[in-house]
């Protein structure tokens, strides 16, 4: 499988180039995510504070996500991701240059939030629409796999810089974000593809921003999933935030802290690499009842021994089963959405995972400050366990698996960066 990746990478230089631009803008993402609640903390914030940064941007790109995908099924996709790239370049490299004349404030923090939450709901349905534009339909599972694949890399390589870098100095991992996306934006220009812009449906019910939402509402063993995967994704948002918190209460440094979160990507290349196996294997029904589980059974451990030792490798035992999801579901969007409506469709994925997930951060934080960390991890259990039965239940009263066996395992993966 890996050199399947690797030779549609080495003969296709448009995709070449796009999957390097948004691993390099990922990677940034992935820095400075950690170093956003560390910055807040450092500066005297709370624990409310310091997760509000990060929903700040995720409740923009959701606000966002619909009219986004709607402007980008008419837009040339390389020149929104370009604009896109130098507006989040801008915006990451006025922390570091703020701080030149006065110290980073907490309202400015949230301004950058918000800008570069615009930028990016409008950079993943755009890449996702390019991917179409130069990838052949034969060769679109081999591009998928090899954006999961650095998608896992970033998740294990991110936060340990990020927490190295914030080490260094608190505005170190910014100014490298902000470098990260003049660097995208330098290989989007090298992709010579062109694409002519793609005209209305004609449809009436294919036409406006809700298109995406209406096609995925037709999908009903996909819609159950994605379902599932919006409380999971909450759940996982929350993970971040109150490991961030706990490790930080208890005295860690920076790198240790980033070298625990980093175990998220550690269990993510590994499940890559088990993903051919383990779909091969396991069903549908028992990937969703065994990702439930685990996450549930790991998160009361969390409660009673939250220890650096024993919470990394949880974390990465927590993400074997999501990269045997990822390239599945978004084959199957890509590869089954009608053209005209790719960038929507996207843009409605992204707003179904994303949409309880922006609360995540912000909910924690404020779960952390006022049950401290054994109640919150208990509660995060309880809810992952109530929507594994739900899903359970409900995927077994369609009385279908055809539809649920292409898309199923895909919206449980865990993203870093929000980039796609």
């Amino acid at each position: 499988m890996a050199a399947r990746r690797d030779h549609v990478l080495r003969t296709n230089a448009n995709l070449r180039w796009s999957f390097l631009g948004n691993l390099t803008s990922n990677l940034g993402s992935a820095i400075s995510t950690l170093a956003f609640p560390l910055l807040v903390l450092s500066l005297g914030g709370n624990a409310v504070q310091a997760g509000s940064v990060a929903t700040v941007s995720l409740v923009t790109r959701l606000g966002f996500r619909l009219p986004a995908g709607g402007l980008v099924d008419r837009w040339n996709r390389r020149v929104v991701m370009l604009v896109a790239d130098l507006v989040r370049c801008a915006a990451l490299a006025s922390v570091p240059l703020a701080a030149l004349w006065v110290a980073p404030r907490y309202w400015q923090l949230l301004l950058v939030a918000v800008v570069e939450g615009l930028a990016s709901a409008l950079f993943g349905p755009a890449n996702s629409v390019l991917i179409r534009d130069v990838v052949d339909q034969e060769q679109l599972s081999q591009a998928l796999g090899a954006d999961q694949a650095a998608l896992n890399v970033v998740s294990l390589a991110g936060p340990a810089l990020g927490g190295l870098l914030f080490t260094a100095g608190r505005l170190v991992p910014f100014a490298v974000d902000a470098a990260s996306y003049a660097l995208s934006a330098l290989l989007i220009l090298r992709i010579t593809a062109r694409p002519a812009a793609v005209s209305g449906p004609r449809a009436a019910a294919e036409r406006g921003a809700t298109a995406g939402l209406r096609w995925l509402a037709a999908q009903r063993e996909l819609l159950v999933v994605l379902l599932y995967a919006a409380v999971v994704n909450l759940v996982a948002a929350a993970i971040d935030v109150v490991v961030i918190l706990e490790l930080r209460g208890r005295g860690s440094s920076g790198g240790v802290i980033g070298a625990v979160v980093a175990c998220i990507g550690a269990g993510g290349i590994i499940g890559a690499l088990l993903a051919p196996w383990l779909v091969r294997r396991l069903t549908i029904p028992a990937m969703v009842l065994t990702i439930g589980a685990v996450w549930s059974a790991e998160l009361v451990v969390f409660a009673v021994a939250f220890r650096p030792a024993v919470v990394a490798p949880l974390l990465g035992l927590m993400m074997l089963l999501s990269p045997a999801a990822g390239v599945a579901v978004f084959q199957a969007l890509l590869g089954q959405t009608p053209r005209h409506l790719v960038g929507r469709v996207s843009a409605a994925t992204s707003l179904l995972l994303s949409g309880l997930a922006a609360v995540g951060p912000m909910a924690a934080g404020a779960a952390y400050q006022a049950l401290g960390g054994s109640r919150t991890w208990l509660t995060l259990a309880l809810l992952s366990g109530v929507a594994t039965v739900g899903c359970r239940l409900a995927l077994s009263a369609t009385r279908s698996r055809a539809a649920v066996v292409v898309a199923e395992p895909a919206v449980l993966a865990h993203a870093q960066g929000d980039d796609s």
